[in-house]
């Protein structure tokens, strides 16, 4: 069998239930456009890799989605438990390198991804810093529960405090490039995701209009 597992996060797209903080701003359709449109990019990021790919939704699994993919659902009471819960499911089945991503990234790429995957070849552990302090990505090589339980979730000190805890028990841990997701009107007018999607400019301007 195939070593090496990407996870995949992905929220189901229901109106009010996606990227809820940009939706102050752009409204609940809006958020609802932005965020099919991510989904878009992080199955771009995924078509051509050579490891399995698992898609784990938020509430329910989407047959019309990810075609292909073994899909299942999230589980847990927080962020951090379902996260654990997924890593620990792939342990259990065999794989040695497995990475999870979010699909709310847009400039993740599959080289993103690889890059993640190799450097659980030399590392327990390899996180992609996001610029708000969290992470987009995280990989392990061995499980370690405690990276997942009492953390600042959504808090801007969470990859701080995890890789100081990383740290303290001689953990041995990559980083890549930091990139940033689109949680507020800021992030997504500023990002070359939206300026190149005219599609996408036109139908928020129409909301709006």
């Amino acid at each position: 069998m195939n070593k090496e597992l990407v996870i995949v996060f992905v929220k189901n797209i229901k109106l009010g239930k996606v990227k809820t903080r940009l939706a102050k701003t752009i409204g609940n359709q809006g958020a609802f456009e932005v965020y099919s449109e991510l989904v878009k990019v992080t199955e771009n990021a995924t078509k051509n890799l050579s490891a399995d790919i698992r898609i784990y939704f938020s509430d329910e699994v989407v047959d019309t989605k990810w075609k292909g993919f073994k899909k299942t659902t999230q589980k847990g009471n927080d962020l951090g438990e379902r996260m654990k819960n997924a890593f620990e499911d792939g342990f259990h089945d065999g794989y040695k390198h497995i990475v999870l991503i979010g699909s709310d990234l847009p400039d993740i790429c599959n080289n993103h991804i690889n890059e993640g995957l190799n450097n659980l070849k030399e590392n327990e552990v390899v996180f992609g810093p996001a610029e708000d302090g969290g992470y987009y990505l995280i990989g392990m090589s061995k499980m370690h529960d405690f990276i997942f339980e009492n953390k600042p979730w959504s808090q801007s000190i969470l990859f701080e405090e995890t890789t100081s805890e990383l740290k303290l028990k001689n953990i041995k841990f990559a980083t890549l490039v930091t990139l940033n997701d689109i949680d507020t009107f800021e992030d997504l007018i500023t990002s070359k995701f939206y300026k190149s999607n005219l599609k996408l400019q036109e139908k928020i301007k129409n909301l709006h209009d």
